[in-house]
């Protein structure tokens, strides 16, 4: 059977998976909305098309004869487009549609592990009847947060008692004109994701990371869909033990064991508390910027991860080099409540590769929501490009992404604290006054 990959999506978590895929010789072709220069380059066909389309994405890829499929974002599996790509006989890496139920709908997500006893569920309740949710609000004793049951991009939570107070929750369930909503008991703790490769049955994880939602230095401004991210050269990070890793692997498994012939990645994102591991929310796909920490450490083929999915054969075990990571995202200015989209934007790669010269580590480049055109690349209206720092420790790995972002161009916004010492000992220090060490 032929190794040609059909890719879906044109983001930063895209690019990432391209990278792994071209370097597994792969026959790699791609669809994304927006033209991706650096997926443009890696693969052998790239077609701009409408990704929630799920004939138009099964047209191109029976017209690349591709046997396997990878599908990035959230919304083409909620559209469908796995469902529609394995009709065709193209074995698609992500979840059918109910499957992605995990992800798209938060009221389904907490029901399901309700039902299912899966480990780690917070208090909660979901609501058609908004004039209900705010008598909610009003009576549950203690901070909440509080969610849209749909895909909002990662800017939809509120948190009272961080974000927002309790008025100012009930105005925003009142104005935003969700149709539900999810209330459920706010978490405290550090958050943390792992990320599964899933098929047959097989759970295959892979290191932790930790995103940093908030627009600015010090975790202030709004949330967005992630300004960079850190991992470390273990599979846990600084501030958690290999038992806290362990027990949320054992929440990965316990979903896909619920979970009916599930297939694809399944990340979970989970609260490390005082009183254990809490899930704050499930993905069915890669995370941006996850994928950019886990990826480039892979050692294990993915094509073979790939292959071995669709063939229904046991996945290899996944194995990773011993580096830690630092992703810096660039974004458009005002970005993520005003961005700047359509701002013609200079990015030096060359310049950014060479940040790591002189070190025994590697800054690589993934390009996100940009869109090349005959003239340049531009903006849109989500994050720019990523830079990854790959060393033997974090404060290195950290070092050599700044420098890269510096070197790489400018007319974007980074967030630099991002991996530096003190941040990353903030998080340590916060664990150990929670669970009182």
């Amino acid at each position: 059977m032929t190794k040609t990959v059909l890719l879906v999506g044109g983001g930063g978590r895209e690019h990432a998976i391209a990278r792994a895929l071209a370097d597994s010789g792969a026959d790699l072709y791609a669809c994304a909305g927006n033209r991706n220069p650096g997926i443009a380059r890696l693969a052998d066909g790239f077609e701009s098309l409408e990704t929630t389309n799920p004939s138009a994405v099964t047209a191109y890829a029976r017209e690349v004869d591709a046997t396997l499929a990878v599908v990035g974002p959230e919304g083409p599996l909620a559209a469908g487009v796995a469902d529609a790509l394995d009709d065709a006989g193209v074995y698609a890496f992500g979840p059918q549609e109910a499957e992605a139920r995990i992800e798209t709908d938060k009221a389904f997500q907490r029901r399901f592990m309700r039902e299912h006893d899966i480990p780690g569920c917070p208090v909660f309740e979901t609501f058609e009847d908004m004039d209900a949710a705010c008598e909610f609000v009003d009576e549950f004793d203690g901070d909440l947060a509080v969610k849209p049951a749909g895909l909002t991009g990662g800017k939809g939570v509120r948190v009272t008692g961080d974000q927002i107070s309790k008025a100012e929750a009930k105005e925003y369930i009142r104005e935003s004109d969700y149709e539900r909503i999810v209330l459920e008991e706010r978490l405290v703790g550090e958050e943390f994701t792992v990320q599964a490769l899933v098929a047959n049955g097989d759970v295959r994880v892979t290191p932790a990371v930790q995103d940093h939602k908030r627009a600015y230095e010090g975790d202030e401004g709004p949330n967005t869909g992630g300004m960079g991210s850190y991992s470390d050269a273990t599979l846990e990070l600084p501030f958690m033990d290999e038992d806290d890793y362990m027990e949320a692997v054992e929440v990965l498994e316990a979903t896909v064991d619920a979970l009916d012939g599930y297939k694809g990645v399944l990340y979970g994102q989970f609260m490390l508390t005082a009183d254990g591991i809490k899930v704050v929310e499930f993905n069915a796909r890669f995370g941006d910027p996850e994928a950019m920490n886990t990826l480039p450490v892979l050692n294990t083929d993915f094509l073979e991860v790939l292959t071995a999915a669709r063939d229904g054969e046991s996945l290899p075990q996944l194995s990773f080099a011993p580096r830690a990571t630092v992703c810096k995202y660039a974004v458009p200015e005002g970005y993520p409540t005003d961005p700047d989209s359509g701002a013609k934007v200079s990015v030096d790669e060359e310049s950014a590769a060479a940040a790591a010269e002189g070190t025994d580590g590697e800054a690589l480049l993934f390009y996100a929501s940009v869109d090349e055109r005959d003239d340049g690349i531009y903006t849109t209206t989500s994050r720019s490009f990523a830079v990854v720092g790959l060393a033997d420790t974090i404060e290195a790995a950290e070092e050599i992404a700044g420098d890269a972002l510096e070197a790489a161009g400018d007319g974007v916004r980074i967030r630099h604290d991002i991996g530096k010492p003190d941040l990353v000992q903030q998080r340590i220090d916060h664990m150990a006054e929670l669970r009182g060490e």
